[in-house]
Order: C-alpha cells, then sequence, then structure tokens
C-alpha cells in the first residue's frame, strides 16, 4: 500500500501521518501536544484538527494505516508459491525497515498508549487479531490444513510471532552488533515456531 494508490481525501491524510509520527515517536503520546503534531505536519492548528480531533484518532488512523498495509503484504505472500518462505522474507525486510525508520519507538509508545485508553487498545487489538488470521490463513496454505484446523491445533503460535515481531521492532538503542544479534535470536524464534506448524503439512 503506497500513498499513490489512495483516493485524494485519504493521500492527504496519509502525507499527514507520515510526518507526525516521527514527532510521536520522538515526544511519545503524552508529550506530543497536538500544536507539536501541527506543527511537525506544517499545518495551523485549526487545519490539523480538522483531520483529526485528538492525539487518540491519530493514533487510531496510525494504525489503520499500517493495518492495511500489513494487509497488502499478506496478500502478497498468500499468492507466491512457497507461502512460509516468502513471510519469512517479508518479516526480515518489514523488521528491517521498521527499526532503521525508528517506527518501533513509535509502536512502543502506541503500546504503552494502549493501557491507558481505552479506544486505542481496541483498535490495536483488532490489528493484531487481523494479522494473526492473516497468519493463519498464511500457515493453512502452507501445510495444507484448514484455518480452523490451524487455529485449534496452533492457537498460540501467531501470538507469539507477533509478540516477538514487535519485540525486534521495539529494541532499544544499543550498540549495533548487540541489535543484530538480538535480532538473529528473535527471528530463529520465529523459525522455530513456523516449523512446528510445517511439520503438521499434510502428507
Amino acid at each position: 500500500m503506497t500513498i499513490a494508490a489512495l483516493p485524494s481525501a485519504d493521500q492527504r491524510s496519509a502525507e499527514i501521518l507520515s510526518r507526525v509520527r516521527v514527532a510521536f515517536a520522538e515526544k511519545g503520546f503524552d508529550g506530543a501536544s497536538m500544536q507539536d503534531l501541527a506543527r511537525a505536519a506544517g499545518m495551523s492548528v485549526g487545519n490539523f484538527y480538522r483531520y483529526f480531533p485528538s492525539k487518540s484518532a491519530i493514533v487510531e488512523a496510525l494504525i489503520a494505516f499500517d493495518l492495511a498495509e500489513t494487509e497488502a503484504d499478506f496478500l502478497t505472500v498468500l499468492q507466491t508459491a512457497s507461502p512460509i518462505t516468502s513471510l519469512r522474507d517479508l518479516m526480515q525486510r518489514r523488521l528491517a525497515e521498521r527499526q532503521s525508520r525508528a517506527d518501533g519507538q513509535l509502536w512502543a509508545e502506541i503500546t504503552a498508549a494502549a493501557l491507558r485508553k481505552p479506544e486505542i487498545c481496541q483498535a490495536a487489538c483488532a490489528m493484531e487479531t487481523q494479522i494473526a488470521a492473516y497468519l493463519n490463513r498464511i500457515f493453512a496454505a502452507a501445510t495444507g490444513l484448514s484455518e480452523a484446523e490451524i487455529t485449534a491445533r496452533f492457537p498460540a503460535h501467531a501470538a507469539f510471532a507477533i509478540t516477538m515481531f514487535k519485540s525486534a521492532a521495539m529494541l532499544p538503542p544499543q550498540t549495533e552488533q548487540i541489535q543484530v544479534e538480538l535480532t538473529a535470536l528473535i527471528q530463529r524464534a520465529i523459525d522455530t515456531i513456523m516449523g512446528e506448524i510445517l511439520a503438521a503439512k499434510k502428507a
């Protein structure tokens, strides 16, 4: 999902979000005022409020935009000859992107805000539920099992993969070598649970 592929009104919202997400990550949910965010977007506060009436609305929009991007990625994975291999490649690529553009810091802020704000918690939990459903579809495609059987037999595997991916994305600033090694360990843990699912592949 690219900004250019969106309708014009959604393009404008996406452009604003791309500008404010860094300010949100740097200042935090509580530290960033609407004035700070409007300034980051290059807009007057009054005009900014027309798009996003509250900080919670901004976070909900960030979640929705990232979910749309993730769904597009998963649909592409499902169309490949080897969904699990494509999923591994996708996760490695997206993880590197999130770490390089400080998205992990933003998601750490969203995770913390979700503990205090029910509306953010609802949006974040809905996103993870949807991602888990797509992962189960990919696991089903890779094994020949039904989605219902995958969900029944491996209820925690998708949740584990999501948790590990988020943890890797949200690693605090460290020396490059430690971050590389930690990321590799997390990716191996995800590979392990994927291997357990593939072991159930239909003959």
